[in-house]
């Protein structure tokens, strides 16, 4: 989609739709609920129960949001598989992935942003770029609680990208990204094992569970003392997702880029 109306990148692009759930940030997932109202629901659940959708336009979408941002002289973010997870490991998309992959290392203007709760699998589905990583991808986690951030940050930063970054969305409860005795700061310590960017926000939606000002307020700071640019996104809660910068509190109006 040109022009997202997600407030940290320009653009959103899904080479396909469908995903199955793994962790607690999953149970109000957007992506299926918008699925299912376009009687969709087949394309989300196990690997070896349902199926994905291949989607048709933004091959070439993404192709000529890179000649306008050349033309315009911009560099501009695309979040890649807003709809699904890129490094899902689901028979179907395997060529599609391969391809999609072969359309990013094209761009030349802008930077992707692949956002994964697998990245465990990105050795496996990206090996090739391993050696070589495209210096415009960026590779990002979500953490939504202590549990995922102890498991996928280790898991995020051995990947070779130039950025790593987390999305603390939905956040569900405070988050200590001090792993195993590692100050969070420490990844910084050589070019490939680093964070370097922090998105913060509540779950909105029907059902959306508590969020609290005072947990993004101890991320910030942790991202503060580490040096890392931090981005609030919005509050939590339902029908106002507060995520218009002046509905947050003035201490957290901080949108950072790496």
């Amino acid at each position: 989609m040109k022009n997202s109306a997600i407030n940290w990148t320009d653009h959103t692009a899904s080479f396909w739709w469908g995903c199955q759930k793994i962790s607690a940030g999953c149970k109000h997932c957007y992506a299926q609920t918008l699925a299912h109202r376009y009687n969709k629901g087949g394309i989300w659940g196990p690997p070896s129960h349902s199926v994905r959708e291949y989607k048709v336009g933004i091959w070439k979408d993404i192709l000529k949001w890179d000649k306008e941002a050349a033309a315009d002289g911009v560099r501009r973010r695309v979040f890649v598989s807003s709809m699904s997870d890129f490094l899902e490991d689901h028979m179907m998309v395997i060529e599609w992935r391969e391809k999609a992959k072969q359309i990013i290392e094209q761009l030349k203007r802008l930077d992707v942003l692949l956002l994964t709760k697998r990245p465990e699998n990105a050795q496996k589905f990206l090996s090739d770029w391993w050696g070589s990583w495209p210096p415009h991808v960026w590779m990002g986690t979500t953490v939504e609680n202590q549990e995922t951030a102890d498991e996928r940050i280790g898991a995020l930063v051995s990947i070779p990208a130039k950025v790593h970054f987390l999305s603390a969305e939905p956040m569900l409860e405070k988050i200590n990204l001090e792993l195993e005795g590692r100050n969070f700061g420490q990844y910084f310590a050589t070019h490939t094992e680093r964070v370097q960017w922090v998105i913060c926000g509540g779950e909105s939606g029907p059902g959306c569970r508590p969020f609290e000002w005072n947990w993004a307020r101890d991320l910030r700071d942790q991202c503060k003392q580490a040096g890392v640019p931090f981005w609030m996104k919005q509050g939590g809660g339902h029908p106002n997702k507060r995520h218009n910068l002046l509905d947050i509190p003035a201490d957290l109006q901080i949108r950072e880029l790496p």
